[in-house]
């Protein structure tokens, strides 16, 4: 499962990658779970035209709190039909792109956890799979929030390399550019056909270490629903 990643900020290569372009122009840095990242999806005028919005890195379905975004970052292509936080944005089509330059995984090979970048050969952006919705802040404010589907990766020369062992192997799902647009605009019966391994090359190797991610301790946040519950991710 994918909790770090740095996402594609400059508008140069959101343009030139994805054809979209981005009121904001910054270098990239990366993001954990409740950090803000950019994320496409269609227009809510009804146009078709596709839109890049920056929103937080974990779904957050009405009923959540702010920190129940350390939890669903990645939802799982077998159940995201069936929770509760993430089956609203699938059954009613709030599918999106999630511009990705690279994002880290465990590696566990040495017998402990080192971090390892993942990218594509020539550091081309990747396009990956994701949901997002609406989301109320205790202050009142209206936030965007997403996020990454994930499949099994057994067998995939990659990345069945990554976590712990014993755990299953899962991998997140990366678009072929030429179906962003299917991805997008398809019947939500007809998504679950781009839940496939990606087939082409990825680059792999240790990375250094990161900083330390933020403390769900210093998010504001109301208790409404216990995100601890396990029937909820």
């Amino acid at each position: 499962m994918c909790s770090n990643y740095r996402p594609v900020t400059r508008s140069d290569r959101m343009l030139t990658f994805f054809g979209i372009e981005r009121a904001k122009d910054e270098a990239p840095v990366d993001v954990w779970p409740l950090g803000l990242a950019p994320f496409i999806r269609l227009a809510e005028d009804g146009s078709g035209n596709k839109v890049v919005d920056d929103g937080i890195f974990g779904l957050l379905p009405h009923f959540a709190e702010l920190a129940a975004g350390r939890k669903t970052y990645n939802a799982k292509s077998e159940t995201v039909a069936k929770l509760p936080s993430f089956r609203e944005s699938w059954s009613k089509g709030w599918r999106c792109i999630i511009p990705v330059e690279s994002f880290y995984e465990p590696n566990w090979e040495t017998g402990k956890a080192v971090r390892w970048l993942i990218q594509q050969p020539g550091e081309v952006p990747m396009g990956l799979a994701g949901i997002y919705r609406k989301w109320r802040h205790p202050d009142g404010r209206e936030q965007l929030t997403f996020a990454m589907l994930t499949i099994n990766a057994d067998g995939h020369p990659v990345m069945q390399r990554f976590h712990k062992p014993g755990d299953e192997k899962r991998m997140v799902v990366i678009l072929d550019p030429k179906d962003y647009g299917e991805w997008l605009s398809c019947p939500v019966k007809e998504a679950p056909k781009f839940f496939k391994q990606w087939t082409g090359p990825l680059e792999a190797f240790a990375a250094p270490l990161p900083p330390r991610a933020p403390k769900a301790s210093s998010v504001r946040t109301v208790r409404v629903l216990p995100p601890e519950d396990p029937g909820l991710f």
